[in-house]
């Protein structure tokens, strides 16, 4: 049912896209949306600092005429992602960045400390040892024991041992239990399959081996919303394309099939592919130039996607594609 009610509001939002002008006069600081002249310009501040990212041509068919012919969108491949949405383990509140709407909100997540703090604290175990006499000797207890001094002098008296009566007498055939031994399978055991027995020890212990999944990522401009709009596709280790459900298996699940939806390119011919939709992106972006200057700062217009891409990451926080600059807020 959900699929069906994202196909109708994409089928809407196209027919919207299209009977929208074009944004000609910049809005970026008042309602945190973007000109096509904006998004060209914050996209070649990222390739700049970010090289793994590119600007594509795209289809000639679907070419927008309000950007560069060469600049239609960005690009980034072979984006590893080592582990699912399920096994990262959250402990701690979630709190709602966006109120609730009809789109979903955006979720903030944090560890918290059982003292409500969110800051990581050294967890510190504290050891105890019965020390007794017994038990513990140091050179100067040793020393300060009654007879000490006697026993070691009679210690150092005694006459080193000859090596070669210690020979004779079968002293070095002897096994010391304190060295591991090895016993040598039989040669019939070693001709068996690797794999056979790898699949093995596999079922027995499980699987271990890291399955990396590879993401291209691919960043367009919404006529409609005004703001960039963060595309996915996913591939397994032999480049197969993931599976729609696969896809949603790395993202959060907070956002799955809400802010994640499977739509057509605006820029690329084929199957759909997973988007995170851009209805939130103004008000968020808004949000963060006003706490900027607040603080006495001023966000420009150029560093708007190196943001973008580090508030999206809570929606697909096991792709790892933010290495990007780092932004400070205050």
């Amino acid at each position: 049912m959900q699929s069906v009610l994202n196909t109708v509001k994409g089928t809407a939002l196209n027919v919207a896209e299209y009977l929208t002008p074009v944004l000609k006069e910049s809005k970026f600081r008042e309602t945190g949306v973007l000109t096509p002249e904006e998004f060209v310009a914050a996209g070649d501040h990222l390739v700049h600092h970010c090289p793994t990212w590119q600007w594509a041509a795209g289809d000639e068919t679907k070419t927008k005429p309000y950007l560069p012919k060469d600049k239609q969108f960005l690009i980034t491949r072979n984006v590893p992602c080592y582990r699912r949405c399920k096994q990262m383990e959250y402990v701690g509140e979630e709190t709602l960045v966006e109120e609730e709407s009809g789109d979903g909100g955006w979720v903030e997540t944090h560890q918290l400390n059982d003292d409500g703090t969110t800051q990581l604290e050294d967890k510190i175990c504290e050891l105890t040892m019965e020390e007794t006499k017994d038990e513990m000797h140091t050179p100067d207890s040793d020393k300060s024991a009654p007879g000490a001094g006697a026993e070691a002098e009679d210690e150092d008296d005694d006459e080193a041992i000859d090596m070669d009566d210690f020979e004779e007498s079968g002293m070095l055939e002897l096994v010391d239990p304190a060295v591991a031994t090895t016993t040598r399978k039989p040669e019939a055991e070693t001709k068996a399959s690797p794999v056979a027995s790898t699949s093995g020890e596999a079922e027995a212990s499980g699987d271990s081996v890291l399955h990396t999944r590879t993401y291209d990522l691919h960043i367009s401009y919404d006529k409609y919303y005004q703001t960039p709009r963060l595309w996915v596709v996913g591939y397994d280790e032999q480049r197969k394309p993931l599976t729609v459900e696969q896809m949603y298996e790395d993202v959060s699940q907070d956002h799955a099939k809400k802010t994640v939806t499977m739509e057509s390119h605006p820029h690329l011919p084929g199957p759909n592919m997973a988007s995170v939709h851009p209805c939130r992106h103004a008000d968020i972006m808004k949000k963060i130039i006003q706490t900027v200057e607040e603080g006495g700062g001023q966000l420009g217009v150029h560093l708007y996607l190196i943001i973008f891409l580090k508030f999206v990451q809570t929606v697909i926080p096991t792709i790892e594609y933010d290495f990007t600059q780092n932004f400070n807020m205050s």
